[in-house]
Protein backbone atom coordinates (compact mmCIF):
# COMPACT_ATOMS: atom_id res chain seq x y z
CA UNK A 1 0.00 0.00 0.00
CA UNK A 2 1.09 3.55 -0.57
CA UNK A 3 2.26 5.30 2.06
CA UNK A 4 -0.56 7.67 3.95
CA UNK A 5 0.26 10.72 5.24
CA UNK A 6 0.09 11.16 9.16
CA UNK A 7 -2.76 13.73 8.86
CA UNK A 8 -4.96 11.20 6.82
CA UNK A 9 -3.99 7.82 8.97
CA UNK A 10 -4.60 9.76 11.93
CA UNK A 11 -8.11 10.67 11.14
CA UNK A 12 -8.44 7.06 9.97
CA UNK A 13 -7.72 5.85 13.70
CA UNK A 14 -9.95 8.52 15.02
CA UNK A 15 -12.76 7.09 12.60
CA UNK A 16 -12.35 3.94 13.56
CA UNK A 17 -12.02 4.40 17.30
CA UNK A 18 -15.14 6.34 17.37
CA UNK A 19 -17.04 3.58 15.15
CA UNK A 20 -15.92 0.97 17.17
CA UNK A 21 -18.88 1.00 19.66
CA UNK A 22 -21.12 1.30 17.27
CA UNK A 23 -19.69 -2.50 15.71
CA UNK A 24 -20.92 -4.40 18.85
CA UNK A 25 -24.65 -2.82 18.73
CA UNK A 26 -26.12 -2.28 14.89
CA UNK A 27 -24.68 -5.93 14.10
CA UNK A 28 -23.56 -4.51 10.73
CA UNK A 29 -20.01 -5.54 11.23
CA UNK A 30 -17.79 -8.15 12.09
CA UNK A 31 -14.97 -6.90 14.43
CA UNK A 32 -11.38 -8.37 15.98
CA UNK A 33 -11.99 -9.65 19.49
CA UNK A 34 -14.31 -12.00 21.00
CA UNK A 35 -16.64 -9.85 22.00
CA UNK A 36 -16.78 -7.34 19.52
CA UNK A 37 -17.71 -9.89 16.56
CA UNK A 38 -20.85 -10.92 15.61
CA UNK A 39 -21.15 -14.92 16.59
CA UNK A 40 -17.81 -14.16 18.48
CA UNK A 41 -19.11 -16.39 21.08
CA UNK A 42 -19.27 -19.09 19.35
CA UNK A 43 -16.65 -21.99 18.51
CA UNK A 44 -15.98 -24.50 16.08
CA UNK A 45 -16.79 -27.98 17.37
CA UNK A 46 -15.13 -29.53 14.90
CA UNK A 47 -11.19 -29.55 14.15
CA UNK A 48 -10.33 -27.95 10.49
CA UNK A 49 -7.23 -28.00 8.66
CA UNK A 50 -4.89 -25.21 8.70
CA UNK A 51 -3.16 -24.24 5.76
CA UNK A 52 -0.65 -26.95 4.34
CA UNK A 53 -2.84 -29.76 6.52
CA UNK A 54 -5.08 -32.45 5.37
CA UNK A 55 -8.68 -32.17 5.69
CA UNK A 56 -10.99 -35.16 5.94
CA UNK A 57 -12.43 -34.08 2.66
CA UNK A 58 -9.61 -33.35 0.44
CA UNK A 59 -8.81 -36.81 -1.09
CA UNK A 60 -5.89 -39.07 -0.37
CA UNK A 61 -2.74 -39.49 -2.13
CA UNK A 62 -3.78 -41.37 -4.67
CA UNK A 63 -7.41 -39.11 -5.65
CA UNK A 64 -5.27 -37.75 -8.27
CA UNK A 65 -7.04 -34.40 -7.79
CA UNK A 66 -6.56 -32.35 -3.85
CA UNK A 67 -9.67 -30.99 -4.27
CA UNK A 68 -11.13 -34.38 -4.73
CA UNK A 69 -13.74 -35.19 -2.19
CA UNK A 70 -14.43 -32.00 -1.37
CA UNK A 71 -18.19 -30.16 -1.75
CA UNK A 72 -19.42 -28.73 -5.36
CA UNK A 73 -18.87 -24.90 -5.62
CA UNK A 74 -20.84 -22.42 -6.62
CA UNK A 75 -19.89 -19.96 -9.52
CA UNK A 76 -19.11 -16.59 -9.03
CA UNK A 77 -21.40 -13.07 -9.99
CA UNK A 78 -21.69 -12.63 -13.89
CA UNK A 79 -20.19 -9.47 -13.69
CA UNK A 80 -16.72 -10.87 -12.28
CA UNK A 81 -16.18 -11.51 -15.75
CA UNK A 82 -15.50 -7.73 -16.72
CA UNK A 83 -12.73 -8.05 -14.39
CA UNK A 84 -10.55 -10.97 -16.26
CA UNK A 85 -8.16 -8.71 -17.83
CA UNK A 86 -7.76 -5.99 -15.18
CA UNK A 87 -3.92 -6.28 -13.44
CA UNK A 88 -3.68 -6.80 -10.20
CA UNK A 89 -0.73 -6.73 -7.69
CA UNK A 90 0.86 -6.89 -4.35
CA UNK A 91 2.73 -4.36 -1.96
CA UNK A 92 3.26 -5.22 1.14
CA UNK A 93 0.19 -6.80 3.08
CA UNK A 94 -2.31 -5.13 0.04
CA UNK A 95 -3.70 -6.31 -2.79
CA UNK A 96 -4.26 -3.43 -5.32
CA UNK A 97 -6.42 -4.03 -8.86
CA UNK A 98 -6.89 -2.31 -11.32
CA UNK A 99 -4.89 0.17 -13.34
CA UNK A 100 -2.46 1.73 -10.71
CA UNK A 101 -2.27 5.28 -12.79
CA UNK A 102 -6.04 5.37 -12.03
CA UNK A 103 -7.49 8.77 -10.81
CA UNK A 104 -9.49 7.50 -7.65
CA UNK A 105 -8.69 4.81 -5.14
CA UNK A 106 -11.22 2.65 -2.78
CA UNK A 107 -9.38 0.81 0.14
CA UNK A 108 -11.63 -2.52 0.90
CA UNK A 109 -10.86 -4.38 4.77
CA UNK A 110 -12.44 -8.26 4.57
CA UNK A 111 -11.90 -10.84 6.65
CA UNK A 112 -13.42 -14.12 4.27
CA UNK A 113 -15.28 -15.48 6.95
CA UNK A 114 -17.23 -12.05 7.48
CA UNK A 115 -21.07 -12.63 6.67
CA UNK A 116 -21.21 -8.75 5.93
CA UNK A 117 -18.58 -8.53 3.60
CA UNK A 118 -20.15 -11.19 1.80
CA UNK A 119 -23.33 -8.87 1.88
CA UNK A 120 -21.17 -5.60 0.70
CA UNK A 121 -19.37 -8.24 -2.22
CA UNK A 122 -22.86 -9.12 -3.10
CA UNK A 123 -24.25 -5.48 -3.00
CA UNK A 124 -22.37 -2.29 -3.07
CA UNK A 125 -19.12 -3.75 -4.29
CA UNK A 126 -21.17 -4.31 -7.75
CA UNK A 127 -20.93 -0.46 -8.19
CA UNK A 128 -17.34 -0.57 -8.52
CA UNK A 129 -17.05 -3.32 -11.19
CA UNK A 130 -17.59 -1.03 -14.22
CA UNK A 131 -15.45 1.36 -12.82
CA UNK A 132 -12.69 -0.34 -12.25
CA UNK A 133 -12.73 -2.43 -15.62
CA UNK A 134 -12.86 1.29 -17.32
CA UNK A 135 -9.64 1.82 -15.29
CA UNK A 136 -11.19 5.14 -13.60
CA UNK A 137 -10.34 3.63 -9.75
CA UNK A 138 -7.83 1.07 -8.57
CA UNK A 139 -8.99 -1.07 -5.32
CA UNK A 140 -6.38 -2.14 -2.53
CA UNK A 141 -7.34 -4.93 -0.55
CA UNK A 142 -6.70 -5.88 2.57
CA UNK A 143 -7.47 -9.21 3.44
CA UNK A 144 -8.00 -9.72 7.55
CA UNK A 145 -8.00 -13.22 8.90
CA UNK A 146 -9.17 -12.27 12.96
CA UNK A 147 -12.50 -14.24 12.63
CA UNK A 148 -10.73 -17.15 12.66
CA UNK A 149 -9.41 -16.93 16.47
CA UNK A 150 -12.47 -15.27 17.36
CA UNK A 151 -14.77 -18.50 15.95
CA UNK A 152 -12.10 -21.36 16.14
CA UNK A 153 -10.45 -23.03 12.59
CA UNK A 154 -8.44 -21.83 9.95
CA UNK A 155 -11.08 -20.89 6.83
CA UNK A 156 -9.83 -17.12 6.98
CA UNK A 157 -5.88 -17.65 6.61
CA UNK A 158 -6.58 -20.61 3.83
CA UNK A 159 -8.72 -18.39 2.10
CA UNK A 160 -6.34 -15.42 2.52
CA UNK A 161 -3.56 -17.61 1.86
CA UNK A 162 -5.36 -18.74 -1.55
CA UNK A 163 -6.19 -15.03 -2.40
CA UNK A 164 -2.93 -14.39 -2.49
CA UNK A 165 -2.01 -17.63 -4.53
CA UNK A 166 -4.88 -16.46 -7.39
CA UNK A 167 -2.44 -12.82 -8.03
CA UNK A 168 0.44 -15.33 -9.25
CA UNK A 169 -1.90 -16.69 -11.22
CA UNK A 170 -3.45 -13.96 -12.68
CA UNK A 171 -6.95 -14.43 -11.74
CA UNK A 172 -7.57 -12.34 -8.29
CA UNK A 173 -10.62 -10.40 -9.20
CA UNK A 174 -12.69 -13.65 -10.62
CA UNK A 175 -11.28 -15.81 -7.57
CA UNK A 176 -12.07 -12.78 -4.88
CA UNK A 177 -15.76 -13.08 -6.17
CA UNK A 178 -15.75 -16.70 -6.34
CA UNK A 179 -14.65 -17.02 -2.72
CA UNK A 180 -17.25 -15.07 -1.62
CA UNK A 181 -19.80 -16.55 -3.58
CA UNK A 182 -19.22 -19.67 -1.34
CA UNK A 183 -18.93 -18.28 1.84
CA UNK A 184 -20.59 -20.66 4.54
CA UNK A 185 -24.16 -19.51 5.26
CA UNK A 186 -23.29 -20.00 8.85
CA UNK A 187 -20.49 -17.65 10.14
CA UNK A 188 -18.97 -20.58 12.50
CA UNK A 189 -18.77 -23.17 9.79
CA UNK A 190 -15.23 -23.43 9.08
CA UNK A 191 -15.53 -24.03 5.41
CA UNK A 192 -12.89 -22.50 3.32
CA UNK A 193 -10.67 -25.97 3.61
CA UNK A 194 -7.68 -25.70 1.02
CA UNK A 195 -9.86 -28.56 -0.58
CA UNK A 196 -12.90 -26.29 -0.99
CA UNK A 197 -10.71 -23.47 -1.88
CA UNK A 198 -9.52 -25.94 -5.15
CA UNK A 199 -13.03 -26.55 -6.05
CA UNK A 200 -14.02 -23.04 -5.70
CA UNK A 201 -10.88 -21.83 -7.94
CA UNK A 202 -12.28 -24.93 -10.88
CA UNK A 203 -15.18 -22.16 -11.10
CA UNK A 204 -12.80 -19.48 -12.64
CA UNK A 205 -11.32 -20.50 -16.31
CA UNK A 206 -7.33 -21.02 -16.00
CA UNK A 207 -7.07 -20.74 -12.41
CA UNK A 208 -6.22 -24.36 -11.47
CA UNK A 209 -2.27 -25.66 -12.32
CA UNK A 210 0.89 -26.60 -10.20
CA UNK A 211 1.68 -24.15 -8.65
CA UNK A 212 -1.94 -22.49 -7.64
CA UNK A 213 -2.90 -26.20 -6.26
CA UNK A 214 0.91 -26.33 -4.57
CA UNK A 215 0.20 -22.96 -3.15
CA UNK A 216 -2.95 -23.43 -1.85
CA UNK A 217 -2.50 -26.73 -0.34
CA UNK A 218 0.74 -25.96 1.12
CA UNK A 219 0.07 -22.70 2.84
CA UNK A 220 2.74 -21.31 0.64
CA UNK A 221 1.56 -17.52 1.79
CA UNK A 222 0.69 -18.02 5.00
CA UNK A 223 3.71 -15.64 5.88
CA UNK A 224 2.11 -12.88 3.87
CA UNK A 225 -1.51 -13.96 5.16
CA UNK A 226 0.27 -12.65 8.66
CA UNK A 227 1.67 -9.25 6.57
CA UNK A 228 -1.83 -8.83 5.66
CA UNK A 229 -3.13 -8.88 8.72
CA UNK A 230 -0.32 -6.64 10.66
CA UNK A 231 -1.49 -4.37 7.68
CA UNK A 232 -5.07 -4.36 8.74
CA UNK A 233 -3.93 -3.61 12.57
CA UNK A 234 -1.69 -0.67 11.47
CA UNK A 235 -4.46 1.19 9.93
CA UNK A 236 -6.50 0.88 12.73
CA UNK A 237 -9.33 -0.70 12.01
CA UNK A 238 -12.09 -2.41 14.21
CA UNK A 239 -14.40 -4.10 12.08
CA UNK A 240 -15.08 -5.55 8.39
CA UNK A 241 -16.01 -4.34 5.86
CA UNK A 242 -14.50 -1.06 6.25
CA UNK A 243 -14.23 0.96 2.70
CA UNK A 244 -12.40 3.83 2.25
CA UNK A 245 -12.98 6.38 -1.09
CA UNK A 246 -9.75 8.52 -1.94
CA UNK A 247 -9.32 8.87 1.82
CA UNK A 248 -12.44 9.53 3.29
CA UNK A 249 -14.63 6.66 5.12
CA UNK A 250 -17.70 5.32 3.17
CA UNK A 251 -21.32 5.42 4.86
CA UNK A 252 -21.75 1.84 6.30
CA UNK A 253 -25.44 2.37 5.58
CA UNK A 254 -24.39 2.65 2.08
CA UNK A 255 -22.17 -0.44 1.65
CA UNK A 256 -24.70 -3.33 1.53
CA UNK A 257 -26.81 -2.19 -1.70
CA UNK A 258 -25.65 -1.51 -4.87
CA UNK A 259 -27.58 1.68 -5.92
CA UNK A 260 -26.68 3.74 -2.38
CA UNK A 261 -22.95 2.70 -2.86
CA UNK A 262 -22.89 3.91 -6.36
CA UNK A 263 -24.28 7.49 -5.21
CA UNK A 264 -21.11 7.91 -2.96
CA UNK A 265 -19.14 6.29 -6.04
CA UNK A 266 -20.45 9.16 -8.05
CA UNK A 267 -19.95 11.94 -5.10
CA UNK A 268 -16.35 11.50 -5.32
CA UNK A 269 -16.50 11.49 -9.31
CA UNK A 270 -16.20 7.79 -9.94
CA UNK A 271 -18.95 6.75 -11.91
Amino acid sequence: MAVHKAGRKAARVAAAVATAALIGVTASACGPGDDDAKGGDRVSEKPAASVGEKSPDSGGPDSGDPAAGAPEAKAPAAASAQLADVPASVKGGVITVGDPKAKHTVEIYEDPRCPFCKKFEDGGAQALVKPVADGKVKVEYTIASFLDKNLGGSGSVNAANALRASVEAGKFPQYHAAVFANQAEEESDDAYTPAFLLKIADKVDGLRGGAFDKAVTNGTYKKWVGEAMEAFSADGITGTPTVFIDGKKADGDALYEQGAFAKQLKAKGIS
